[in-house]
């Protein structure tokens, strides 16, 4: 075993692959109305879908309820075991019912269906097997059949799982695109996830504001804008007039300029060497745009104005950064 050249368990793990490609290849063609109705009954549904399995089913079922719950459907995972003993009070009237068995003959999960039928709601199968007890007791019956296993012994559920995951992946972008759910409603099943900092998280979030904003009269010194940099730590100071109005701004590059011009820090007026204008947002705009716009032009920072282009904070890449936008 231990002198099994390489290339010994490269052709096995391309034969698994093929197998389960195969059996996903084939759902495709298994597709029928029932699947419309599966998905009907799934957004027609006021409560959850209850998703059920035994064994490697089970693990699968867990699996299709996720998705579904983080795609708009409130879904959780049964143990059809232990809503024998007490965990079917779970299940209301209002409810749906995803069962998954392979056979469609297992026990643990034939058990619920007088349960389910009492309660008169949908009952949604998977299976390889659409004449079998569930596939027959089903409102809709989605066939997930397979040739044969990935294992070479024809036993172990691979090559069966991985068609009944896919054809619940199936339903749930099916109902997913029928609900009209939006990116910016997934972020919010996501709040933890870099997707859901992308889309929730705006640069009134990370933006500086009040009096830690860099920030000097149009009629100060080269000097004064340096001591406003330095005392501020953002590299950067905006520039305002009178009425608080942006006018430019002075950065480390201004700085630089300056610098090698040997213009004198204290007689020189910062609106000469002053960049004109700059780049800015609203405090609304999303913070993984402000990050695109910093790219872009390839700039630290952004100014943040109001409507009358008024300063009222200042928005920089690191803080980006720190907040996890990529």
């Amino acid at each position: 075993m231990d002198n099994q050249p390489d290339q010994f368990f490269i052709d096995s793990a391309r034969r698994t692959i093929s197998l389960e490609r195969s059996a996903i290849d084939s759902l495709g063609g298994a597709l029928n109305s029932e699947f419309a109705e599966a998905c009907r009954h799934i957004v027609a549904t006021v409560g959850r879908v209850v998703v059920t399995g035994m064994g490697k089913s089970g693990h699968i079922a867990g699996k299709i309820a996720a998705t579904l719950a983080s795609t708009g459907t409130p879904a959780f995972f049964v143990h059809p075991g232990e809503a024998s003993h007490g965990d079917m009070g779970m299940i209301t009237r209002q409810d749906c019912v995803i069962a998954l068995s392979h056979s469609g003959n297992t026990q643990e999960v034939l058990t619920l269906l007088p349960l389910i039928k009492r309660l008169n709601i949908p009952l949604i199968s998977i299976t390889g097997n659409a004449d079998s007890e569930l596939g027959r007791a089903s409102d809709a019956h989605l066939l997930a059949s397979v040739e044969s296993e990935a294992c070479p012994l024809n036993l172990a559920p691979t090559s069966s799982t991985t068609a009944a995951l896919v054809m619940g992946d199936a339903l749930a972008i099916a109902v997913l695109e029928a609900k009209g759910f939006t990116a910016e409603e997934f972020a919010f099943s996501h709040p933890g996830g870099s997707l859901g900092k992308r889309l929730l998280l705006r640069v009134t979030d990370v933006m500086v504001h009040g009096d830690e904003v860099p920030c000097v009269a149009h009629t100060a010194t080269l000097a004064d804008a340096l001591y406003e940099m330095t005392r501020k730590g953002l590299g950067m100071t905006t520039v305002a007039s009178a009425e608080g109005a942006l006018l430019g701004v002075f950065t480390d590059g201004d700085l630089r300029r300056a610098v090698e011009e040997n213009s004198d820090l204290q007689t020189t007026p910062l609106a000469t060497v002053m960049t004109d204008g700059a780049r800015t947002v609203t405090e609304d705009l999303l913070a993984a745009e402000a990050m695109s716009l910093m790219e872009r032009h390839q700039i630290s920072s952004l100014v943040v104005v109001d409507n009358a282009s008024q300063i009222v904070g200042v928005v920089t890449l690191l803080a980006l950064l720190r907040a996890g936008i990529s």
